[in-house]
């Protein structure tokens, strides 16, 4: 790892940063759980083939936010480059806010893969670079340490260098599945799409069924046990409270009273029942939307194809 703390060495760096396609990148920040936290390091990879962290640039801007503001304006906010974080929202908070372009999150492109072609507990780093990546006994214990002290411990830095490692491991392995699992609706197989269906059709609702009938029978115990919470869930109760008037009072009040009431009302089938005759009688305005719904028949009217 390159651990830059002279102001010179750590525009340099930027400097032959700035020519990569690509970046990986990551923060740590002192002073987190504060009203005031600061930005500590910044750790950039360009090189996704280092597992070691050995090629990482740890940039120590603790007390330098002139030196942060040079890394947003060549880096950040240079369209040119691809920035790769893990949780991107909360490191571009630090790092230019809106200003910031062309930035690429793992965790949402993580978050929109169904969970068949991911099935992990969780999207954390950890849980990513633990599937993706060989790398032994991945701790993050020191991502609560004091990054506000100086000198930084070995171990902290050694924690610092391996995210942006992670990240570009992670971020790889996913577009590798998406390419894999990217379909065209307009060439897409509809009879294979079909068949597939139909395996896992059983299945799902079996499996369905005996969801809600635990999640039912939990809740009843629970409830018979007088337990609250468990390991693993929570009984919660809530109450709704819903406001109602008869429409004809409130159609007296907005009279006797002048108000600026006006607002279209959704005629249900059922007050347009009640409405009768009167229905032709009232300025009604139509608005009309399609939807397509999938419905699937017994497997029994199936034509032989599917």
């Amino acid at each position: 790892m390159f651990y830059l703390r002279e102001r010179k060495d750590i525009e340099e760096a930027i400097a032959l940063l700035s020519s990569a396609q690509i970046l990986w990148v990551d923060t740590e920040v002192a002073d987190y759980k504060t009203r005031q936290p600061r930005l500590s390091l910044i750790q950039v990879s360009d090189d996704a083939e280092d597992l070691t962290g050995d090629k990482v640039y740890i940039l120590d801007v603790i007390d330098s936010p002139e030196i942060a503001n040079i890394f947003i304006e060549k880096i950040m906010v240079n369209e040119g480059i691809e920035k790769v974080f893990h949780n991107a929202k909360y490191d571009v908070n630090f790092l230019g806010k809106k200003a910031a372009k062309n930035i690429t999150c793992t965790w949402e492109i993580a978050k929109k893969l169904p969970y068949y072609l991911l099935p992990l507990p969780n999207l954390t780093l950890k849980t990513l670079a633990t599937k993706f990546g060989n790398f032994p006994d991945i701790s993050k214990e020191e991502q609560g340490s004091d990054w506000g002290q100086r000198p930084l411990r070995d171990k902290q830095l050694e924690y610092a260098k391996m995210d942006p490692v992670y990240v570009a491991k992670i971020h790889g392995c996913l577009l590798e599945i998406v390419g894999k699992n990217k379909s065209e609706p307009a060439s897409e197989d509809v009879s294979k799409l079909t068949q597939r269906y139909r395996e896992i059709e059983n299945e799902w609702k079996l499996l369905d069924s005996e969801k809600k009938e635990l999640q039912e029978r939990i809740k009843k115990a629970m409830l018979a046990q007088d337990i609250v919470e468990t390991r693993a869930c929570k009984l919660s109760s809530y109450e709704r409270t819903s406001k109602k008037i008869a429409f004809a009072k409130l159609a007296s009040l907005v009279t006797s009273m002048g108000l600026d009431f006006d607002f279209p009302v959704t005629l249900t089938q059922k007050l347009q029942k009640e409405l009768g005759d009167v229905m032709t009688e009232l300025p009604v305005e139509e608005e009309k939307t399609a939807s397509w719904r999938l419905t699937f028949k017994p497997l029994s009217d199936a034509s032989p194809e599917e």
